[in-house]
């Protein structure tokens, strides 16, 4: 435990993370540039591999392109959970910052904020979408809460925990704060990944679209 946190603490891991993130998200602007697909998912695939760097990369590579050949529950897993980790992330990150850098507070405390508006934000990423093709809010909610809330849950309770187990008392001021953050994101994400096979196996959710036919 002690190693991994020394680990953490050094810039090293930033500058290399920054090495491997920075070239990923190019690589992916410049294959969007080709992908006929939303807005919505280009937001999606960008925030994913901002969060996860090569992982996410490749995540896209597999799963989000026209040049898939075929769309299996597999592949339709990964997107799903890649658009609720694009929102959440997000909400994730304004939730420790303001947590930790405006109010100082405790772990209790952070770990309530930060799940908040991680799952704010997630809903809001599947609320705002289903109003857009005319469904109306309370019902565009109702479908948001019963599709997205297990996933949401899973994925903040092992990206919070995470960050909390490897962060301890670290402020903004600190490495090990920024790293933390990394790692635990990406954690979350693998651990929502089967949480939304099981939702897409039995219709729960629908998934994103397959790419090949946007």
């Amino acid at each position: 435990m002690d190693s991994i946190r020394t680990f953490l603490d050094s810039p090293a891991f930033l500058i290399g993370w920054a090495c491997l993130m920075i070239p990923s998200v190019a690589i992916l602007w410049w294959d969007l540039r080709r992908q006929p697909i939303m807005s919505l998912m280009k937001a999606v695939w960008t925030l994913t591999v901002i969060y996860s760097g090569p992982l996410g990369l490749l995540i896209y590579w597999l799963t989000g392109r026209r040049q898939i050949a075929d769309d299996r529950l597999w592949r339709r897993g990964f997107r799903s959970v890649a658009h609720c980790y694009s929102g959440c992330g997000a909400g994730e990150i304004v939730g420790v910052l303001i947590a930790v850098g405006l109010f100082a507070a405790g772990n209790g405390w952070t770990a309530a904020v930060t799940f908040t508006f991680a799952y704010l934000f997630g809903l809001a990423l599947t609320i705002g979408p289903l109003m857009q093709d005319g469904v109306d809010f309370s019902q565009a909610l109702k479908d948001a809460l019963i599709s997205e809330t297990p996933s949401i849950a899973v994925m903040e309770v092992v990206a919070i925990g995470v960050d909390l187990w490897l962060a301890g008392q670290a402020t903004m001021g600190d490495v090990r704060f920024w790293t933390s953050m990394i790692v635990s994101l990406t954690c979350g994400l693998l651990a929502a990944y089967p949480v939304n096979l099981v939702l897409l196996r039995f219709g729960v959710k629908e998934g994103m679209m397959d790419p090949r036919k946007a």
